[in-house]
């Protein structure tokens, strides 16, 4: 029998999912104005629902069992995920690196047969994500929704294609992760466990998701190329803008340098916290004493998405009791299509890594855990890490500020198809 505060934590894990539907809902209360505009403001913000719930699970912990009781569960919390995100969107979304990016996508999307307005949104749809693999995936996230942003989102309207873009951009971050084994959550967390490598990734997961990325992008840019070749869609700035069209001086060659070689030490040590933290430090100085070739750096963005994702570590920290046993009596084939659907309400890393303390499983429950939890990852913004950068870099150009999380299912349901069928491929 489940625990009082189990119980509790399940309820206030629901009423956590609902509020994330609901925050268009508070959006428009908050337009309003009046006396409580600024708590309805407060509901609005998604960053903020799960910490916002975190925080009366912990106060209800306190209240049934002690303060001491509340302090040693937090204490048991691992918060390494959602420092690591913070530090890597700011670190990833500094101005260096993304000149960077941009100059990487420029040069693939002129090697394309394409036209340059459609080259150039395949290759950030496509390629960005599956730079995940190596980056990581928040770091794809930040990268790909920063350059979406730039240079098609800040018109105001067309509504239908920023939704679909984004539902294709949240699919394909989740599942172009998955060629190697340390850059997605949900395969970093059982990939010890499972004794998957890099190797074990490519062979099974990883070209099945380079084809699925591919399609939704191709699908997606041919679906849009109208829209695409609009002017009015871009601002005619970002990575769509022409070469030498921006008003600031390009960023030093040595600049990009060193903010990569931040990047790559950040990666590299994201298990550590008290390194990459470290780093962060540093960065931030460094950027500083550069700051004629920085833009404002994330901070807040990154601090909220943080704050959101600790949320999500306290709330389904508890969710053990009746997760582990509903993933363990399941076949396989039903599995994927469980853990699929499982994912848009909960997070897939903690999905996968209650799974895969179910004892006595075969490879092909194991392949199925993960691949359901990858393809589920774009359905909501709670159902991968990374999701909840891409709701904050990019919420300000929907109407109300605010992003429909019911439209985003909907969007993010084609090419999640396409990915269900990718993986459930025979080998």
């Amino acid at each position: 029998m489940p625990q009082t505060i189990e119980v509790i934590a399940t309820l206030l894990f629901a009423v956590a999912v609902l509020h994330t539907f609901s925050v268009p809902f508070f959006a428009r209360l908050a337009h309003r104005g009046g006396p409580h505009a600024g708590i309805w403001h407060l509901f609005a913000e998604v960053e903020a629902v799960f910490g916002v719930w975190a925080f009366v699970l912990i106060v209800a912990m306190a209240a049934l069992a002690g303060p001491s009781s509340a302090i040693e569960y937090m204490d048991t919390r691992n918060f390494t995920e959602p420092l690591f995100v913070f530090v890597i969107m700011v670190v990833a979304a500094s101005r260096p690196i993304l000149e960077l990016v941009g100059l990487l996508v420029r040069i693939v999307a002129r090697a394309l047969p394409l036209q340059r307005e459609l080259s150039t949104f395949f290759v950030v749809m496509a390629l960005v994500p599956l730079g995940g693999s190596f980056i990581t995936e928040p770091a794809a996230m930040t990268l790909a929704a920063i350059l979406l942003r730039d240079a098609y989102f800040r018109t105001s309207g067309r509504a239908g294609f920023k939704y679909l873009t984004l539902g294709v951009l949240f699919v394909n971050v989740s599942i172009g992760g998955v060629l190697t084994s340390y850059a997605a959550p949900p395969v970093l967390m059982v990939a010890t466990t499972f004794g998957w490598d890099s190797s074990f990734m490519v062979q099974h997961f990883g070209w099945r998701a380079v084809v699925a990325v591919c399609l939704n992008a191709g699908l997606l840019t041919f679906i849009c190329r109208k829209a695409l070749l609009e002017r009015s869609v871009g601002t005619g700035g970002g990575v769509d803008a022409p070469e030498g069209s921006g008003k600031r001086p390009p960023v030093p060659a040595l600049v990009i340098l060193v903010h990569l070689a931040f990047l790559i030490a950040v990666v590299l040590a994201a298990h550590h916290p008290a390194i990459f933290m470290g780093l962060l430090m540093m960065f931030i100085g460094f950027s500083e004493a550069y700051k004629r070739h920085q833009d404002r750096l994330m901070i807040k963005e990154g601090l909220m998405v943080g704050f959101f994702l600790a949320g999500l570590v306290v709330l389904g920290g508890l969710q053990k009791w009746w997760l582990q046993d509903l993933l363990g009596g399941l076949e396989p084939f039903v599995l994927f299509w469980g853990a699929t659907a499982l994912t848009a309400i909960t997070d897939n890393a903690a999905l996968t890594y209650l799974g895969s303390l179910v004892e006595g499983t075969s490879e092909t429950w194991r392949y199925m855990l993960v691949a359901g939890a990858v393809t589920g990852g774009g359905l909501t913004v709670i159902a991968n890490a990374p999701n909840p950068a891409g709701f904050a870099i990019l919420k300000n150009h929907f109407p109300d500020g605010s992003i429909s999380s019911g439209r985003l299912f909907l969007s993010a349901l084609a090419p999640t198809a396409v990915a269900a069928v990718m993986f459930l491929l025979p080998v």
